[in-house]
């Protein structure tokens, strides 16, 4: 999944984008509001995480444009603790969560992966396929009974393509939401992957679980609509 994170305060930015790295997240991060505009603009995101107190564009101005934009992934707010006037501002210009400073980095992690999971239909962190099975909370992958040894880019790939069953997701769609805006759009990695995940999960191709449609991209299937590459 990748993130957008805009926060001023550059202790607090660096040490929340190394636990969201560490998560396995990728993410994109700005210092002002207006930073914040244009990497929401320019880029695709899962999820934003925006700090009230923003130089340039404060940050319930930076939620009311990004929404006129249309840009209706889940945001996430960050607000002074005794600042509860912030809280229902943001809310009402379109945030979909808040969280009081100071916080745990793991409580915000939490936040993010259940509004990334409720924008996508999921409530539950466990998303199933079949004999396949993630535990997004522990970042954890099954099939069957058994623990599935991925490595950290092959899970991210994974978990966006299984939030997203049944829909068909471009190579440079994949490339876009899981890595930084410096990544080169032209690698094979994607494709890396991919092979990578078949091998691991349905070397036989038994389940089908992962359909390549050529020129359009990847799509994970439901288990019984078999595709082939």
């Amino acid at each position: 999944m990748r993130l957008l994170l805009v926060e001023d305060d550059c202790a607090l930015q660096a040490n929340l984008k190394q636990h969201l790295e560490d998560a396995n997240f990728g993410v994109d991060c700005a210092a002002d509001g207006e930073d914040g505009l244009f990497l929401a603009s320019e880029y695709p995101y899962d999820a934003a995480i925006i700090d009230v107190g923003l130089p340039k564009i404060n940050g319930i101005a930076l939620i009311e444009a990004m929404r006129k934009r249309q840009l209706d992934y889940p945001v996430l707010i960050l607000t002074a603790r005794d600042s509860w006037q912030d809280k229902v501002a943001g809310l009402d210009a379109g945030a979909d969560d808040y969280l009081t400073k100071p916080f745990h980095p793991q409580e915000l992690l939490a936040r993010v992966k259940a509004l990334i999971r409720r924008a996508a239909g999921k409530a539950s962190p466990l998303l199933e396929n079949g004999p396949l099975t993630i535990n997004t909370s522990a970042a954890e992958v099954r099939l069957g009974n058994q623990l599935v040894n991925l490595s950290a880019s092959e899970y991210r790939l994974l978990e966006y393509l299984m939030l997203h069953q049944g829909a068909v997701q471009a190579k440079t769609v994949l490339i876009e939401h899981l890595y930084d805006q410096d990544f080169d759009l032209d690698s094979n990695v994607i494709e890396v992957f991919i092979r990578r995940l078949r091998r691991k999960l349905d070397p036989d191709n038994a389940l089908g679980l992962i359909e390549t449609l050529r020129g359009q991209g990847y799509r994970m299937n439901c288990v019984g609509k078999k595709g082939k590459e």
